[in-house]
């Protein structure tokens, strides 16, 4: 049991490092980036982006590291040892609802907006400017829960 909750933890630690990093991407220079174009071109680019995300890296990577969580958690209660296990299911907790949840219930009906946009005309030009804003702080969200879950893990492994 020990085994498997070190591993579990190992993946999770990684898994969301490495979403974390994909989400501090978009945050510190990705969205910036595209904020500092005119809007029909960044309009462009983040729905090509959005199409171009969903694929089996970064998916199984974001929702594989949800599902790990969810195992992790159940596997730290089953073998509960005090301060290492409530890291775990704090990491895991973190992991799944601010990542997976803010997502997609955040991020996600922003770019679902976003993709019915057809020309950038003043609406979609409005539209640009508070999609950059509020994505972006769900995109925040986002990268500090990943961050905040990988040092918990990390601390479980430890404690």
């Amino acid at each position: 049991m020990d085994q498997l909750f070190i591993l579990l933890i190992i993946l999770c630690a990684l898994g969301s490092g490495a979403i974390g990093g994909v989400f501090f991407a978009f945050s510190n220079f990705v969205m910036p980036a595209l904020a500092r174009i005119a809007p029909a071109e960044g309009i462009h680019a983040m729905q090509a982006i959005n199409l171009t995300v969903i694929n089996r890296l970064f998916l199984g990577t974001f929702m594989g590291t949800g599902l790990v969580s969810l195992a992790a958690i159940i596997v730290a209660l089953m073998r509960w040892d005090g301060l290492g296990s409530v890291c775990a299911v704090l990491g895991s907790a973190t992991y799944v609802l601010g990542s997976i949840m803010v997502t997609m219930r955040g991020n996600v009906p922003l770019n679902n907006a976003l993709m019915r946009i057809t020309q950038a005309d003043t609406l979609g030009e409005a539209t640009w400017r508070s999609y950059v804003r509020d994505w972006t702080r769900w995109n925040h969200v986002r990268t500090t829960a990943c961050f905040v879950a990988m040092v918990l893990f990390m601390l479980a492994l430890v404690l």
